[in-house]
């Protein structure tokens, strides 16, 4: 499945619109791939903020799945138009 965050595909033409389809998803426990983020570690600013963009990394494709099933369900073959909310 094609997903864009354009408003076309170029080499493909629109037929129809399907509807708005949504993929959410959330996690505030911040931990990533079962590395959990220590109390400690929480000051350390270069640990911090690589578990945390890992962490986000790990939503944002959670949230692109669910999308994609979200999509496929309304038989759609693509996703134009994708904004992401962080």
């Amino acid at each position: 499945m094609i997903l864009t965050t354009t408003q076309y595909i170029e080499g493909h033409k629109i037929v129809d619109y399907l509807g708005i389809v949504s993929g959410i998803a959330y996690n505030n426990s911040y931990n990533h791939k079962g590395k959990k983020l220590s109390f400690k570690d929480m000051f350390n600013v270069s640990k911090y903020y690589k578990v945390y963009a890992e962490g986000l990394e790990t939503i944002k494709e959670e949230a692109f799945q669910k999308l994609k099933e979200n999509a496929q369900q309304l038989k759609a073959n693509a996703v134009v138009g994708i904004k992401v909310d962080i």
